[in-house]
């Protein structure tokens, strides 16, 4: 019997229209082995929330390069306590500077990455939060 794979929802949120860095985010996820849900560019935070209930998602993936996170992450988090998936790791990728981590990461973000990332750090960092969520 296989094991299920990581669902990973990767979502644009805001009115950032630059989705190159998502997308190879999605497929390098894809080669490693997961299922990946992209919703494409320009979604609200009420979009990406319904959509990772819907789709059961272990973790959700969040590009933006607008500067809008510090109003789009935390609305987020807060929709998905709301949601009752409060325990869905966010993590954040793109343009976010280093005097935002602290802010983001209480409001529940559990990882930022920044541009130049190297991929493998992304899929070991899902497979760590999603085999050990207390441990990351």
């Amino acid at each position: 019997m296989t094991a299920r794979k990581i669902r990973v929802l990767i979502a644009k949120p805001g009115l950032d229209g630059h989705d190159r860095g998502a997308k190879v985010v999605a497929r390098a996820l894809r080669d490693a082995g997961m299922e990946v849900i992209y919703t494409g560019i320009r979604q609200t935070p009420e979009m990406i929330v319904e959509a990772a209930l819907q789709e059961d998602v272990d973790v959700i993936g969040l590009s933006i390069l607008s500067g809008a996170h510090m109003t789009l992450c935390p609305r987020i988090m807060e929709l998905l306590r709301q949601y009752g998936m409060g325990d869905v790791p966010v993590l954040v990728g793109g343009i976010i500077p280093e005097e935002d981590r602290a802010a983001l990461e209480a409001a529940g973000v559990r990882a930022v990455f920044g541009p130049g990332t190297p991929t493998h750090e992304i899929v070991d960092f899902i497979r760590r939060v999603v085999s050990a969520p207390a441990e990351v």
